[in-house]
Formats: structure tokens, C-alpha cells, sequence
């Protein structure tokens, strides 16, 4: 046993000496007349995703405080029917009264006395009062405004909460769909 370790001490003795010390990787600094201006405005691509996502013209959505007034009625082709009266100034939500009527299956009604706001940005936050998980979520994606409705079933009848899907709403109109 003695023997082995003796061994094994003489054998990484003598790799370590072979071994010539590395000089230390100094990064390249390239001037500003080197580079070129394609490399500088856009980030190196690191995985697929963002190689796809590359050649698209898509913009991040800027971090502003919600505005949206909307008091609109909506009907779709399967008969859901939508009725929103929504008021939000400068993130916060002054006025928030949503009905959708879902044909076959139930209604839903969401007040904002039932509410209370816990956020204004990015997103507004509605949580309910007495149902801690309800939330109800609003934001903008370009010229339209989101409100989405998250596990909420006890302000729903029988089973519409699961064919709820969110609001659409045009910032300047107001009109819903």
C-alpha cells in the first residue's frame, strides 16, 4: 500500500513538472474603428430562441402607466356576451365593472368594491377581497388593453368560469371585443 501511494506521488510529480505555465488570457479590446456597427447595436445571439427571434421586428413594450376608459357591449358569433365598464387613470383602476354571459354555461361579474388594487406597474392588480387567489390583471400590447380574469371561479355560476377568457379593449376607442 505504502508502495502505490509513493508511485502515485513520483508519477504527479513529474506531470506537474511538464506542465509550462499558461500566461493569463488578457481580453482583446478592439477600438471603436475595428468594430463594426452591426456588432455593436445588436447583442450576440446565444440560443435558438433568439436566433429566431432575430430576424423579426419586434420592440419590448415600454414600462407607462395604464390610461383606458371603456363602456362598451359586445356580443360574439357563439353568443358570449360582454358588457365592461372600465375607468383607469394613471395605473389606478377608478372604475372596474365586468359582466360576460356565457350561453349554455353561466355568467360571470366582476366589481371593484369586491377588490382591491395590490399594484400599478407593469401591470394593474386587482385581488379580490374575500377569494385571496382571484385576480384580475390589466395591461397594454400596443394599441389594446388586456383584462384577464385568474382562478376566479366563486365569482362565476355553475361552470363559465372555465370558458372565460380574457377582454380586449381598443385604448382609444373603448370599444371591447
Amino acid at each position: 500500500m505504502r508502495r502505490s501511494w509513493a508511485l502515485l506521488a513520483v508519477l504527479l510529480a513529474a506531470g506537474c513538472a511538464e506542465v509550462e505555465k499558461q500566461p493569463e488570457a488578457t481580453p482583446e479590446v478592439e477600438s471603436n474603428a475595428e468594430r463594426s456597427p452591426a456588432a455593436s447595436r445588436e447583442p450576440k445571439l446565444k440560443n435558438s430562441t433568439l436566433k429566431y427571434l432575430a430576424n423579426r421586428k419586434l420592440k419590448p413594450q415600454p414600462t407607462r402607466p395604464l390610461n383606458v376608459k371603456s363602456h362598451c357591449a359586445h356580443k360574439d358569433a357563439i353568443g358570449t356576451t360582454t358588457k365592461l365598464d372600465l375607468l383607469v387613470k394613471e395605473a389606478v383602476v377608478k372604475t372596474f365593472d365586468a359582466r360576460v354571459t356565457m350561453k349554455g354555461y353561466g355568467s360571470c361579474h366582476f366589481d371593484l368594491k369586491d377588490f382591491d388594487q395590490t399594484e400599478q406597474l407593469p401591470q394593474a392588480l386587482l385581488r379580490h377581497k374575500r377569494d385571496a387567489g382571484c385576480l384580475v390583471r390589466m395591461w397594454e400590447e400596443g394599441p389594446r388593453v388586456t383584462v384577464a380574469f385568474n382562478s376566479c371561479p366563486k365569482s362565476c355560476e355553475g361552470d363559465a368560469f372555465s370558458y372565460l377568457w380574457p377582454i380586449m379593449v381598443e385604448a382609444k376607442s373603448g370599444r371591447c371585443f
